[in-house]
Order: C-alpha cells, then sequence, then structure tokens
C-alpha cells in the first residue's frame, strides 16, 4: 500500500529518485519473524534483532543520510496476527534544501491484531527545504500501538531558523477502518511559525502517540513529566488513543521525554518491561 502524495504533479520530474521498502513479520513457532523484505533504492533494514527473544527489533537504514529535492521515499510496514516489532532509526532524518523540487516520505503502517512500536529519531527540515511527511497507520482488530513522531523546522543549534521553504505534515490513525485521528499542518512562512495556531515560534514539535483503554493512565503519565517540562507537554486521552504533544526547541528534550513516556506507557500497552533499543546509545 502506497499513499497518495498532496504534492503538485508538476512538481515530480520522471527523474526523481524513488526510494521504496516493505517489511512483512509474521509469528512463527512463537517468535516474530521478518518474513518479508522488499526494497528499490537505497532504503533498507539490516539483520532483524532479539535482545527481547520473542520480539523483533529492526533498524530502519537510509545509507544517504538525507533526503534531497525530488526524492521521494516510501515505507510500507505489515504486522500480522500475534506478531511483534519495534521499528527505530540509527539517527536522524534530515530533509535538505532545494530550489525547486519537492522531497517526500509516505509511510504506511499496518497492524493485524499484533503490535508495533514505531519510534524513528527526528526529522530536521533544513532551511529552504519542500518535503513532505505522510503517515497513516491502520489498526486492525485487537492490534496496539506506540509510535512517534518528532519534527525541527530548522537548525536551531546552529541558529539556522526556518525562514524560507515549506513543510507539509499528515497523520491518519484508523481502527477497522474507522478514523480515530486525522492531522494536518502545513508551514511556509514566518506567519505560520510564530501563529498561535501552530508553533508559537518553537522549531521543535512532536507527538507521541499509544493506544490504550486505561483511562487512569493519563493522570500516571502527566505525573512523570517533570515540572520545568511541564508547558512543553500535553496529554490527553480519546477513543482509546493517548496522545502526548510536544512544542519546544530542543529535539533532545522531546526525545528525552518521549522515551520516559513510552518505558511507563510500554508495560500497559505492550505488556512488556522496557527494553531500550541499543542503537540508541551508540
Amino acid at each position: 500500500m502506497v499513499a497518495h502524495s498532496s504534492i503538485p504533479a508538476n512538481a515530480i520530474k520522471s527523474s526523481d529518485w524513488l526510494a521504496q521498502l516493505h517489511l512483512g513479520f509474521s509469528k512463527i513457532a512463537g517468535k516474530t519473524h521478518l518474513v518479508e523484505r522488499h526494497r528499490k533504492g537505497p532504503l533498507t533494514v539490516q539483520r532483524a534483532l532479539y535482545p527481547e527473544q520473542d520480539l523483533c527489533h529492526v533498524y530502519l537504514l537510509h545509507p544517504p543520510g538525507g533526503v534531497a529535492g525530488g526524492d521521494q521515499l516510501h515505507i510500507n510496514i505489515d504486522v500480522r496476527k500475534k506478531s511483534a516489532a519495534l521499528i527505530t532509526t540509527p539517527g536522524a532524518t534530515k530533509f535538505y534544501r532545494t530550489s525547486e523540487a519537492w522531497s517526500s516520505q509516505h509511510q504506511t503502517l499496518t497492524v493485524s491484531d499484533g503490535c508495533l512500536e514505531w519510534l524513528p529519531q527526528e526529522n530536521i527540515f533544513f532551511p529552504g527545504a519542500k518535503s513532505e511527511l505522510h503517515t497513516t497507520v491502520h489498526l486492525k482488530g485487537d492490534a496496539t500501538f506506540i509510535g512517534w513522531e518528532i519534527n525541527c523546522l530548522g537548525r536551531p543549534s546552529v541558529q539556522e531558523s526556518f525562514d524560507h521553504g515549506e513543510a507539509r505534515f499528515r497523520f491518519s490513525l484508523f481502527r477497522d477502518g474507522l478514523p480515530l485521528l486525522h492531522e494536518r499542518l502545513v508551514i511556509k512562512d514566518q506567519k505560520d511559525l510564530f501563529s498561535c495556531a501552530k508553533l508559537r515560534g518553537q522549531p521543535v514539535f512532536g507527538t507521541l502517540y499509544a493506544t490504550t483503554q486505561e483511562t487512569g493512565l493519563v493522570e500516571s503519565i502527566r505525573s512523570l513529566v517533570p515540572e520545568h517540562h511541564k508547558h512543553e507537554l500535553a496529554i490527553t486521552l480519546i477513543d482509546g488513543l493517548l496522545i502526548a504533544r510536544y512544542l519546544g526547541d530542543s529535539t533532545e528534550s522531546a526525545r528525552t521525554l518521549f522515551c520516559d513516556l513510552w518505558k511507563a506507557l510500554r508495560p500497559a500497552v505492550v505488556k512488556r518491561p522496557p527494553c531500550t533499543p541499543r542503537i540508541w546509545h551508540t
């Protein structure tokens, strides 16, 4: 399944670079196996890892290290009945500046009576980038899901703001075909950056999603947020979906807060203690 782009047709040329990756997970003899791996272009994964014996950890790799104008990346994940996978990335994904051509990354995550933890590191959009990031999650039956996305507009560490370019973000989550969440954000000028209805001048924003019916989790999760970060993080529970939103000026703070929330949520959602991917420590 490939998501359709909202990028204007005349902004994509036949010569632009297309990369595709499909991963399929199935449970065999009590252990989740990566049974399907199809790729085109540089998107790839190395061998599956099993620090938890039966749950499959996979690191998604993009060797070029960044997404240039004209590049189109399509990622399709299929987690099947009773299988469980954790997918992350070894580093930030960088969307580079471009004069004309748009870049895009579309991700379709399907979980059918299984469990997926989608925990990529942050996306960094350089000033002058024209990029689209679109994620669609399809949950079926008793599927469980914890995922996050962290985005940084510009490079605040070197005082570069996203003062030109355009970034488009879409996230959709469905349960048995019914929409639980649709979000869309477009940032294309200084007005969008500083609008009270958008980013209020903050360069880093992120959202964590977790499926749960435990209403008491919201208060317990809120209590974990350090006092000096409470103004950066909001947590709600709607229709069985816990949503935590970060808005601030630091990808490091966003990652740390989301990791802490994931560790607290995992026993309730995944029914497992936290098991931090080793790649995060390298």
